[in-house]
């Protein structure tokens, strides 16, 4: 990198920005702006939802910016929060293997409050600049950051909203030198929040962030505009300051990182680490008709550290299963659809939790990881110990959705039809074809 900061240098590759040159990343940017408006819709009824609701309402404030499926408008820094939680709530929404996290769920929401606002005219390419951001400042903060507990999502998203929205109101180099510092100081989210209400707010309370950074720097409120740089800056706060020095801004959008190695678009509302294992008991069932009456016991075998976004062995509830390989194994064996009904905050059926007991997971450091893996060095293999006395497994590298064996524009298409009724639907594909956004915004209240 240059001579110049990390902060100053990562506002002018976002000032200087020009994806609206690149065909791919735009017509990435629409579908994923499809997909995130389908998990938005999946999400809309929500219990925490009309928690958030009536907080805000009890608040007060100018009804500017929809909320998305709610019929309401709220305020926009309320609308931030609001429609990244979700977004979120599901855990349906993208991922990105260089962000360990969900960009879409933080970026858009900030983004559609600032369009809302006026500034819509350059919404998707500030999209494709706000995944790039957040996908660089995973690359750079390094693993340990992740392993010790911080939800990257909440942590990277703010600073990464920031930039998008920066992006998309054309501030200046100074102006956004300090929105990424505001961004930056507020970043927060901690693991431990997996599989409660407060996981998916860690969207919203990111995307309010970065929103709240860029209000600030327009306001010429005072701050940093080095706080990425040095022994007390983010990076070394965070994460690894000599990793960011190499990485954060090498080679900026060639290619985007919303093109390559792209979103992954989730065809099961669940965390992207139990993927893997759902894709794999699938294919055993359908090739080896295994269920629950007849399978002894499984192992769920993952390199070391493979399943440290599954936090929940032994959950309680759908809700808290959604970070549970265990109870998406069991699910599937009882012959259940891995499908929204399922992870919500009812109970676990007993039936279900017997089956649960009787999953073990297993750590492979000797096993090689694929060249295509996703995310890299990542596998997972079910083996499964009949009752006849057969041991059968399937292997999964890359899942379904993921970079490598993505979801097409038609599957996003049906995804969104599912969650939506069918002729709103269509006037958001419509909309977002065209690339008009006050017409989207008009369409996803």
């Amino acid at each position: 990198m240059s001579k110049q900061g990390l902060t100053a240098g990562l506002a002018e590759a976002v000032r200087t920005s020009q994806p609206e040159h690149s065909v791919d990343a735009i017509h990435e940017a629409k579908k994923g702006l499809l997909d995130f408006t389908a998990a938005s819709f999946a999400g809309r009824e929500d219990k925490g939802i009309q928690k958030l609701l009536r907080l805000i309402e009890d608040e007060g404030g100018l009804p500017l910016v929809p909320i998305i499926g709610q019929g309401k408008k709220a305020a926009p820094l309320q609308s931030a929060m609001l429609n990244g939680f979700i977004a979120h709530a599901l855990d349906f929404d993208d991922v990105h293997s260089d962000v360990r996290g969900h960009p879409s769920a933080v970026i858009v929401p900030a983004l559609i409050a600032s369009a809302a606002r006026g500034h819509d005219e350059r919404l998707l390419g500030a999209y494709v600049v706000g995944v790039e951001v957040m996908a660089r400042l995973g690359e750079s903060i390094g693993s340990r950051h992740y392993e010790k507990g911080w939800h990257n999502t909440g942590t990277l998203g703010a600073i990464a909203a920031a930039c998008a929205v920066g992006y998309a109101e054309e501030l200046t180099q100074e102006e956004l030198e300090k929105a990424i510092g505001f961004a930056a100081t507020q970043s927060a989210g901690m693991r431990v929040q997996f599989g409660t209400e407060m996981k998916p707010l860690h969207a919203g309370l990111a995307a309010q962030a970065g929103l709240l950074a860029v209000k600030l720097a327009q306001s010429e409120f005072g701050g940093s505009r080095t706080a990425l740089d040095g022994e007390t800056g983010f990076f070394s706060l965070y994460g690894d300051v000599e990793k960011a020095q190499h990485t954060l801004l090498n080679d900026w959008g060639a290619p985007w990182r919303i093109v390559q190695p792209g979103l992954w678009f989730k065809i099961y509302p669940f965390c992207s680490a139990a993927h893997h294992a759902a894709d794999a008991v699938r294919q055993l069932i359908s090739e080896e008709t295994i269920s629950a009456a007849n399978t002894e016991r499984i192992e769920v075998i993952f390199p070391p550290g493979g399943d440290a976004a599954l936090t929940e062995r032994s959950p309680k509830t759908g809700e808290e299963g959604r970070f549970s390989v265990e109870y998406v194994i069991a699910l599937a064996l009882h012959g259940h659809d891995l499908t929204i009904e399922h992870f919500n905050s009812q109970p676990i059926p007993n039936g279900i939790q017997t089956t649960i007991g009787h999953i073990q997971r297993v750590y492979d450091n000797a096993t090689q990881p694929a060249p295509h893996a996703v995310p890299k060095g990542r596998f997972t293999i079910v083996r499964a110990y009949l009752s006849d006395g057969r041991i059968c497994e399937a292997r999964v590298d890359c899942p379904k959705g993921a970079p490598g064996n993505e979801l097409s524009e038609e599957d996003i298409i049906e995804k969104l039809i599912l969650t939506v009724p069918q002729e709103k639907a269509r006037r958001i594909i419509t909309s977002v074809e065209k690339a008009d956004i006050k017409e989207f915004l008009a369409h996803i209240e």
